[in-house]
């Protein structure tokens, strides 16, 4: 043993001599190659190379530098590998040796060459100039032999550590061979054979597995029983703990070294406690000793905590997706999602009509109660069950009933052996059975005490049948579904009856009039209904007013508000007045009643466009409040949208509002609408008037097809908003069917107006209207004449009525009174009033016209 550690001595002193004269060549090249490099960059060297003497500048500067540094010599040499400089001044202007060039080229390097005074360390390095351009180098030489004398004063050091080492190594053994025989107590070679034996067979015979691992986390030994456990390979002793293929959480135990007690960890299909404890403690070698037992019991008992566990897992994900939405059949649909695959094979959820109409459902009044299959998952096409949409009777009496009618629970864990469950339909008992399911558990959806269905579980795939725990758990999961479903019923109900009152709010079809060509289309929002309306209402003089109004906000509320603010307006509209002056009494009626309205009720926010269209001009009229404009599509399809100034949401008050005049050729087609229509949270307005433009645009269509083709351009399936959209084609009176006069401010000319009304009825087939026109025309003229000014016009006007206007130029209106017995006049209105079906007032920027309307017994002209 001492002569091997002399050998290793010997050798390692060689080697610290070897590696002691390299290191110093690596700081010798370092350091000629720093020194050259160091003289090359410095200022005014390359100025000096190229100037006219440069040996003068360089060659004093050159010799302080090697006398400085201790270096062999420093040669400063030009391009062209003249020496400027050099210790020895006979060499000064003589060409350098050797490659020089690559030094010019920018690339410095070192080289051991062999000069005149032995072998030099050369570190050559370039001199450029600002321009980069190579103006010379500079090449800086270390003797060998110099750097050899560094390494010599290492060497007797060396020597004496091998001697230390040596006398250490000698002092070593004798300690350890006096350590060594008291560990053993004298034993000898055979005796200590024999102990091993007896530690090895104990060791392998015992029933635990035994490992030793060292400090650096490799196996050490492994006794049999480790190995059958942990299935090792048979080359596992001297490998990393962490590279034999152990379940991830044991090797991590095992490689950790602390101190663990019965710590149970996976070995493949086994569970193992694990307990580990340091070796190092009283004076052994640093490492852990692990022991292992097989705990394979234990793992009935993890399967049912894995289970457990996937249940609450299960739960977790229920409330997290069960009720998403207020919609009874999509979470109903989500139960049955949620539950299959993970606790059923297949899930159908059965609920009555009533609740899927959002009433209270009834108890069973017969033998049966009606149920509707609402939801179906987990099952391929060509399953038995019934479909969904089925209507399923539950019969109290039966199985199935006593969930219904008690609310309790049914477990079938075997239904090939269940009689009573094959006995009230064996033939479709016998489907199910052939289908392969096998157990099921039926649980009613219980909430407030009221049964609103039943969810079926049923296990086909799954071969192990339920049991009591499975009944416990689709209890709570039924439950949990129950209350989401039934806040879906009542908001259904909620929401039904608020889309209800909504549309009693609004019109329930189009009236009649000549005027427009009128589709509408209404849709509710899905979140809840709004205030969003619209109304088309005739008036005087083959007029018709188009409306649209949205109230900020949903509920109940807006939507009573809606009806109030379209009642308004269609009294408003009995005045026939302009829609700016509409829009002002309505701003101030809605002002009126925000004030005497309760905190929270108000509703100031709603909007509403008011236009009026004359069939008889071809002109439109048009005012808003806060309201999106309207769009105007011509008879050659370009759509345009009209400048129409916006106004405040009535209610705000403070700013008056302004009409519009637009001139609408006959055919163009007039496009109102809401906000709903072309704006949304995902969508800017911007981006939705264009894609309205591009709906519109193109060729002609009905106001039905326009009605269609714009909400499946812009419309998602389930918008959020209201949406009111009224699509108007415009028609003009033939000039056939209206005639205007001039009348005198004399009352002999009602006799003349009288003869030509009568003239220009008979014309036209209505000889039978001619004494009432006669009567009518006489009484307003006769009053224009008397308390109107000038000018005075008369106008018929041959609609779906018979219409007859009088205008001046006066403000002041007649009024209809009972005349006394002893009257001469005031009977004039009064016999008006009675001989035509409609007569009112309507104020004009120059006067006023009073007019009436005539119904006719035949059909009106197109």
């Amino acid at each position: 043993m001492l002569g091997i550690t002399a050998l290793l001595v010997v050798t390692a002193v060689v080697a610290l001599v070897v590696q002691g004269r390299h290191d110093s060549m690596n700081v010798a090249e370092a350091r000629s190659l720093s020194v050259a490099e160091t003289f090359a960059h410095a200022p005014g060297v390359a100025a000096a190379l190229d100037s006219k003497d440069p040996t003068t500048v360089l060659q004093p500067r050159a010799e302080d530098v090697r006398r400085s540094t201790g270096v062999e010599y420093v040669v400063v040499a030009g391009a062209n590998g003249i020496r400027y400089t050099h210790p020895d001044i006979a060499l000064i202007g003589e060409r350098v040796p050797g490659p020089y060039k690559e030094a010019l080229e920018g690339e410095p390097f070192t080289r051991t060459v062999k000069a005149s005074r032995g072998l030099v360390v050369n570190g050559v390095a370039p001199v450029q100039r600002p321009d980069g351009t190579a103006a010379g180098l500079v090449a800086v030489g270390i003797r060998v032999e110099t750097v050899n004398r560094l390494a010599y004063p290492s060497i007797p050091l060396a020597l004496g550590a091998a001697v230390a080492a040596l006398a250490l190594t000698a002092g070593g053994a004798a300690l350890v061979s006096r350590r060594l025989g008291r560990q053993t107590r004298g034993l000898g070679p055979a005796e200590m054979t024999r102990m091993y034996e007896h530690h090895d067979a104990v060791l392998h015979a015992v029933r635990e597995g035994v490992l030793i691992i060292g400090a650096d986390g490799r196996l050490v030994l492994a006794n049999d029983e480790a190995r059958r456990l942990l299935e090792l390979p048979a080359d596992a002793e001297g490998r990393a703990v962490t590279a034999l293929g152990l379940h991830p959480r044991t090797a991590e135990l095992l490689a950790s070294g602390r101190v663990a007690t019965d710590e149970v960890r996976p070995a493949g299909n086994r569970l193992l406690a694990v307990n580990l404890r340091p070796t190092g403690e009283r004076g052994g070698p640093p490492g852990t000793v692990a022991t292992l037992r097989d705990t394979t019991e234990l793992q009935a008992l993890t399967g049912r905590a894995e289970t457990v566990r996937e249940r609450l897992m299960l739960l977790y994900r229920a409330g997290a997706r069960i009720g998403t939405t207020l919609d009874v059949t999509t979470t109903a649909r989500e139960l049955a999602e949620v539950a299959a695959p993970g606790f059923a094979d297949c899930v159908t959820v059965d609920l009555a009509d009533s609740v899927l109409r959002g009433e209270e459902p009834e108890p069973p009044s017969g033998e049966a109660m009606a149920m509707r299959r609402t939801a179906l998952h987990g099952v391929s096409p060509d399953h038995p069950l019934y479909p969904p949409g089925s209507v399923i009777g539950f019969v109290p009496t039966r199985p199935e009933g006593l969930g219904t009618s008690s609310g309790h629970t049914w477990l079938v864990p075997d239904l090939t052996a269940s009689r009573q469950w094959r006995l009230p339909d064996p033939a479709q008992a016998a489907r199910i059975l052939e289908y392969g399911f096998h157990s099921l558990i039926s649980v009613p959806l219980r909430a407030r005490g009221i049964i609103l269905g039943m969810a079926n579980f049923w296990r086909a795939q799954n071969e192990t049948s339920f049991d009591a725990e499975d009944l416990s758990f689709a209890e709570e999961l039924v439950a949990r579904a129950a209350v989401s479903v039934d806040n879906a019923r009542r908001y259904t109900r909620e929401h039904e009856m608020a889309v209800t009152l909504q549309r009693s709010l609004l019109p329930s079809g189009l009236p009649a009039q000549n005027a427009l060509d009128v589709a509408y289309r209404y849709l509710p929002a899905q979140a809840g209904v709004s205030g969003d309306w619209f109304d088309v209402i005739p008036l005087s003089g083959a007029r018709v007013a188009l409306v649209v109004g949205d109230v900020v906000g949903h509920g109940l509320h807006a939507a009573a508000t809606m009806g109030r603010l379209r009642t308004t307006v269609h009294n408003f509209s009995t005045l026939d007045l302009p829609p700016d002056e509409l829009l002002s009494h309505l701003d101030e009626l809605v002002a009126r009643m925000d004030q005497n309205e309760t905190a929270g009720a108000a509703i100031t926010g709603a909007t509403c466009l008011y236009a009026i269209y004359d069939a008889v001009s071809g002109r439109c009229s048009v005012a808003r409040a806060g309201h999106p404009g309207p769009a105007l599509v011509r008879p050659d399809g370009t759509v345009e949208f009209p400048e129409i100034p916006a106004g405040l949401p009535l209610g705000i008050g403070g700013m008056p509002f302004e009409a519009t005049e637009l001139d609408v050729p006959e055919g163009s087609r007039l496009v109102l609408y809401t906000d709903g229509l072309v704006e949304r949270r995902d969508r800017d307005i911007d981006d939705g008037l264009r894609q309205l433009r591009d709906a519109l645009a193109g060729r002609d269509r009905t106001p039905e097809e326009t009605c269609d083709d714009v909400l499946e351009a812009l419309l998602p399936s389930r918008p959020g908003d209201d949406v009111a959209l009224l699509v108007a084609r415009t028609r003009t009176l033939d000039p056939a069917c209206r005639v205007e006069w001039q009348v005198n401010p004399d009352p002999a000319a009602v006799a003349g107006v009288r003869k030509e009304a009568i003239r220009w009825l008979t014309d036209r087939g209505l000889d039978e209207e001619g004494f009432v026109t006669e009567l009518i025309l006489s009484e307003l003229v006769t009053n224009a004449i008397r308390y109107g000014s000038e000018p005075i016009s008369v106008r018929l006007l041959y609609d779906r009525a018979l219409i007859c206007e009088v205008s001046d130029c006066s403000s002041t209106s007649p009024h209809l009174r009972y005349a006394a017995t002893t009257d001469e006049g005031g009977r004039g209105l009064f016999l008006v009033a009675q001989f035509a079906e409609r007569w009112g007032t309507r104020y004009t920027e120059r006067g006023k016209v009073i007019w009436s309307e005539q119904s006719l017994g035949g059909r009106p002209p197109a």
